[in-house]
């Protein structure tokens, strides 16, 4: 009897769970970056895997594929490519260590991944998607990264719309979740705390600044979107004023996970955690030539990468000879991410070079014992999945907060790439390779980052599922969204107050005049009468 109860119910659970029916859902994924489209695609591959037909549109080729995707690509021109390649470079000549002023930085030399970002919503495959009556979506996803104005598409669509991001909570994401801004406990940016700790008087103080500048870049930066949204759809009076396209989400994946990274904080329902969501369950086979080179490395192996933007011709040569000298002299085997194989750092036996390298399924190999990386919030989130030290060489962007954590939590060391040397360069390898604080730290960590009631692929798959079943699950929004910023502080309500706290006063202290005159008048005609009459007398 019970197991014919317990085989019922489970029979409803699983129609819960997987009774959305096929849905076509358009991924705008367009952002010229692979680190934030290889987080993103693989957020799409989970649906089409369990029978959605998804359509992406990219700017770049994605690194993987499904039968149910379809692919609009719209390629950066010529032009487009050099800007990026310019930009990389310069960046990578320029000391990014503080986080805080390169966004603004950012906002300026990533100008044209905004412009892209306009262009492809510009492009007529992209038009006809709304333009054409016989298109029927259900649902869009925007590949996130500081681009709210796409999210217009889903107002043309008449459909919810869930953001995709490859990054982190912060600032910019308060116009689209409303999560309270607890920024006494909460750690900003450039402020580490251990998980569940307070944060000391200066951290305070530090995280107080940080969000202060985080607010003005983030009003510029509403600005700059207001201005494309408008550029792109203001012809269209049935189109919702930029302001309230923000408050249409219907929730935002983010690439993180916060039992085990942290910080602790309050969330919205609408806060949904996929942190690892490209790290594969079940690592493919890796190409022949690599899976020889690792399992002959009987003292280990290092896998060097700086990420798919920093190319090695953007490094300074002396910098990629003093990398050479030490790699080359260690006992361990080194797998080396490099683009021009006609013109390598230098030749060694204990060397790999490749243009391009499956970096999951490599950190994955159990060879592996090190991971020099650039600090991508990507390869970070895979080697402390696989529980791999770092040795962290952060560039721009988010990266020297990265570094910052990953030293934090003493998972490995962070120096910078701009004024490496031998020595020091050396000096940090050996020490994460010889003491095992390291690789015990992060492998613990990814014990705790695994541990979680669903995985991250099935946790993307539960909730896009249930903002179709519930046609965008409005009740899922917080109620701060729809509220001004004089209600949402009940500023209205201590208005009153101190109005009716300052009339009270003074209709008090009127009073309190009025009696004081009254007694006081009546004391000095008692006293005039005495006068008066000891004068008579």
């Amino acid at each position: 009897m019970m197991s014919s109860k317990f085989q019922f119910l489970a029979f409803i659970a699983a129609v819960l769970i997987n009774g959305t029916q096929s849905a076509n859902i358009l991924a705008v994924f367009s952002c010229p970056s692979p680190s934030h489209l290889i987080v993103e695609i693989s957020m799409a591959k989970v649906l089409a895997e369990n029978g959605h037909n998804v359509t992406v549109v990219t700017s770049m080729k994605p690194h993987v594929t499904h039968k149910n995707m379809h692919i609009i690509q719209v390629d950066l021109t010529e032009e487009e490519n050099r800007s990026m390649k310019d930009t990389m470079a310069k960046l990578t000549a320029r000391d990014n260590s503080d986080t805080l002023s390169a966004l603004f930085r950012m906002r300026q030399q990533f100008e044209f991944m905004f412009n892209k970002n306009r262009d492809v919503m510009k492009d007529q495959r992209v038009k006809d998607l709304y333009e054409n009556k016989d298109n029927k979506f259900d649902l869009v996803m925007i590949g996130y990264f500081l681009n709210n104005f796409q999210i217009g598409i889903a107002q043309k669509l008449k459909v919810p719309v869930v953001l995709a991001s490859s990054m982190f909570q912060w600032e910019i994401f308060y116009s689209t979740l409303g999560n309270p801004r607890e920024i006494a406990y909460v750690p900003n940016i450039g402020v580490f705390g251990k998980i569940g700790s307070t944060l000391t008087f200066s951290q305070r103080v530090f995280g107080l600044i940080s969000f202060a500048i985080q607010r003005v870049f983030t009003y510029f930066l509403e600005k700059d979107n207001a201005a494309l949204y408008y550029e792109l759809y203001g012809d269209d009076p049935n189109m919702p004023p930029y302001e309230e396209i923000n408050k249409n989400v219907s929730l935002v994946l983010f690439n993180t996970h916060g039992l085990s990274e942290g910080p602790i904080r309050p969330n919205m329902p609408g806060v949904i955690e996929v942190g690892g969501i490209q790290v594969k369950e079940q690592p493919d086979p890796l190409p022949k030539d690599i899976a020889e080179f690792l399992d002959n490395a009987t003292d280990g192996a290092i896998l060097l990468s700086l990420g798919s933007n920093i190319q090695g011709k953007f490094l300074k040569p002396e910098t990629v000879q003093k990398m050479f000298n030490v790699l080359s002299k260690l006992k361990q085997r080194i797998i080396w991410k490099w683009e021009d194989l006609s013109k390598t750092p230098g030749k060694s036996a204990n060397i790999m070079y490749s243009k391009w390298l499956p970096q999951d399924d490599i950190l994955a190999h159990p060879k592996i014992v090190l991971f020099i990386n650039h600090a991508g919030r990507g390869g970070i989130t895979e080697s402390q999945y696989h529980g791999k030290p770092m040795l962290s060489l952060p560039v721009f962007g988010d990266q020297p907060a990265n570094a910052d954590k990953v030293v934090f939590d003493e998972f490995g060391l962070s120096m910078s790439l701009l004024t490496l040397e031998e020595k020091p360069f050396r000096d940090n390898i050996l020490e994460i390779l010889e003491n095992p604080k390291y690789t015990q730290n992060v492998k613990a960590f990814s014990q705790l980052f695994r541990d979680r009631p669903m995985t991250a692929r099935q946790t993307v798959l539960y909730w896009v599922e249930y903002v179709l079943r519930y046609h965008g699950a409005p009740h899922l929004q917080s109620p701060l969204l729809h509220m001004s910023f004089i209600t949402a502080n009940n500023l209205d309500i201590f208005t009153i107050l101190f109005v009716v706290l300052i009339v009270v006063v003074f209709v008090n202290a009127l009073i309190l005049r009025l009696v004081y005159r009254k007694l006081t008048g009546k004391s000095k005609k008692n006293e005039n009468t005495k006068t008066n009459k000891l004068k008579t007398n």
